[in-house]
């Protein structure tokens, strides 16, 4: 199930940062995750759409993707 939110914020030179989901969870988000093109990075109340999974230290965003913002191979 995808959920929407807004990136906190993201370290470019760390690969990591916090978004928090339109209900106010706060999701722990890697670089590994951000599915676009170019430079994967985020900006500090960019929109942002993703799936949540449960990890040991808490939950994670993962397959995060900038809503209408096509990428390489996208056919949506």
């Amino acid at each position: 199930m995808r959920h929407e939110g807004e990136v906190s914020w993201f370290n470019e030179r760390k690969g990591f940062g916090f978004i928090t989901d339109d209900d106010g969870l706060e999701l722990f988000v890697h670089y590994t995750e951000i599915t676009r093109n170019g430079f994967q990075t985020l900006k500090p109340g960019e929109r942002v759409s993703f799936e949540i999974t449960d990890v040991e230290r808490g939950p994670r965003a993962v397959d995060v993707r900038i809503p209408g913002e096509k990428t390489h191979g996208s056919f949506l």
